[in-house]
């Protein structure tokens, strides 16, 4: 694991259109070193549950009222990945959620008290559960070397990591977060709180925490950069394979909230000529949406175009918008849905 420098000083300038362009100039260098590098061993990822989320936030000004509707349907993903590092070959679990626990969230808590029937037959669906993924593909607990998130909204990993009196599911993982993630969860103000699970990281203990600061590179083809805005600490993923560099966060919940001139969504891109909007921001808490702004060039920039559809870069959203035909309208233009390279190797 070691620190990258590529975006040092990019956002330092006074202008905020020239902070884009610095960091886009700097993405495109990263990309190009990245592409020259080694890919990892294996990515895959894997359905894990069905949520609604509300339009405004996932969309902003850019649905359509016309067509709206209070919300929209999203898959939260489970990615697994293995990668080469000096100390030996790696797991990694990006975005391995706890759902059940993470629904005492007090946003989704309310909605599901006022609505229980609703969630649970109709827009609240479970596909698999973190375990029953590992059993599936023959990962045993034990051999999960590290878990990230992207950021720390909706997520309890107490399960996975354990307390003081409780041991984890995961003996051997640590969380790797950005510090000032960590930080934030810790002493939230009202308008975060909403959307952090109460107690989600009470009682961790430090030793299975992984503080980093800046951009890293954990190993062979997999780089952790941090991509502030919708979270202070928010980071993205960056994954070599076959099918490119795949960028993974939550910045937008759509490929193409990245390429919004492009959307057959009603509203989208009408919204993005008449604005000159590159990018559509997945916006609850809106920490800081000028740095999302930027963290989303950054990220289309770093992915570059999908080899499946070039019209939409590489990027494939934590959670990611799906068709429901209770939300009309709030279709994805074009979805990732799947991605795997390479071959999971067990121990």
């Amino acid at each position: 694991m070691h620190t990258l420098k590529h975006f040092d000083g990019a956002r330092k300038v006074a202008g905020p259109q020239d902070r884009v362009e610095n960091v886009r100039a700097a993405a495109l260098e990263f990309r190009k070193s990245m592409l020259a590098g080694a890919k990892l061993r294996y990515y895959e990822s894997f359905d894990l549950v069905k949520v609604p989320y509300p339009s405004y936030y996932g969309l902003r000004n850019a649905f359509s009222r016309e067509h709206w509707v209070q919300y929209v349907n999203m898959i939260n993903r489970v990615f697994v990945c293995q990668f080469d590092t000096p100390e030996g070959l790696k797991t990694l679990l990006i975005s391995p959620s706890d759902y059940e626990r993470n629904r005492a969230t007090p946003f989704f808590k309310r909605l599901s008290d006022k609505n229980p029937k609703l969630i649970e037959r109709l827009v609240f669906k479970p596909f698999n559960t973190v375990e029953s993924v590992l059993n599936k593909i023959g990962l045993r607990p034990e051999d999960v070397d590290y878990i990230t998130y992207d950021h720390l909204h909706t997520q309890d990993v107490r399960r996975w990591l354990g307390s003081a009196d409780t041991p984890g599911y995961f003996p051997n993982a640590k969380l790797i977060v950005h510090r000032q993630e960590w930080e934030s969860a810790l002493r939230l103000t009202p308008i975060q709180r909403d959307w952090y699970c109460p107690g989600g990281i009470e009682g961790i203990p430090e030793d299975r925490v992984i503080f980093v600061e800046g951009d890293v590179m954990l190993g062979a083809g997999v780089a952790m950069i941090h991509t502030p805005g919708h979270t202070e600490g928010n980071h993205s993923m960056v994954v070599h394979t076959d099918e490119g560099l795949w960028v993974t966060s939550e910045n937008g919940i759509c490929a193409e909230a990245f390429a919004p001139e492009r959307s057959a969504i009603p509203g989208v891109a009408d919204y993005a000529r008449a604005t000159g909007v590159e990018v559509i921001l997945n916006g609850n808490t809106l920490e800081n949406s000028i740095d999302q702004y930027i963290s989303m060039v950054q990220e289309k920039t770093i992915a570059g175009p999908s080899q499946r559809n070039p019209d939409y870069p590489n990027v494939f959203p934590s959670s990611e918008l799906t068709a429901n035909p209770l939300f009309p309208g709030a279709k994805p233009t074009f979805a990732v849905k799947h991605a795997r390279h390479g071959e999971l190797q067990k121990r």
